[in-house]
């Protein structure tokens, strides 16, 4: 995670209200708080879902519980959201303009904001 000051994330699995049903997964801080929904059940279909679920789940509790946006493109200042690209890769998406190369970009995929150095073009 790219937040030095906060301890790293996991995954937080709490019992369903309805006994039939399977249990709740949710994206928690270090000390167990979570904030927001479940992982989607249907994410687990297919590895980009699921990536795209953890990393929903992740932004909302950092968000709701730091009062920070994150994560935040060094470029602009602006907060992120993952997206697919053309390729169902999964990327944090900055809406901040670029100067003579469009008004949006991909800055790194899902996973790996700490190896990011610089923005990767959106392919239109």
């Amino acid at each position: 995670m790219t937040l030095p000051q906060l301890e790293p994330l996991q995954l937080l699995a709490l019992p369903s209200y309805d006994a039939e049903e399977p249990e709740n997964v949710y994206v928690a801080m270090a000390n167990g708080e979570w904030h927001g929904n479940c992982l989607d059940p249907n994410s687990q279909d297919s590895l980009a879902s699921a990536l795209a679920s953890v990393a929903d789940a992740a932004q909302e509790t950092v968000m709701e519980l730091s009062w920070q946006a994150w994560p935040l493109c060094p470029e602009h200042g602006l907060g992120m959201h993952p997206m697919q690209d053309a390729q169902e890769r999964l990327f944090w998406r900055c809406a901040g303009e670029r100067l003579r190369r469009g008004p949006a970009h991909f800055h790194a995929a899902v996973g790996a904001l700490d190896a990011s150095r610089t923005s990767i073009r959106t392919q239109s």
